[in-house]
């Protein structure tokens, strides 16, 4: 079985464009012409978000300190 997380998001329509922003994630957002797009956006969002605090952690590493997996299911 594959970890799962599931994060809440929110959905406004601006015009012609759906917005998606997450309560958790307060940096990410996304966009669309539909809701789906609006929230596919948001996922890739969310992904470089996490992506990138993973490479953060990976270069601020101290002295006798490592990464281990956490898996979230």
């Amino acid at each position: 079985m594959a970890n799962a997380f599931t994060f809440t998001a929110r959905i406004l329509r601006d015009g012609k464009w759906f917005v998606a922003f997450s309560p958790e994630f307060p940096e990410g957002n996304g966009q669309g012409l539909t809701e789906d797009e609006a929230l596919e956006s948001l996922r890739q969002s969310v992904l470089l978000l996490l992506e990138d605090r993973r490479e953060d952690a990976r270069a601020n590493l101290g002295i006798g300190e490592k990464l281990v997996p956490l898996a979230l299911a």
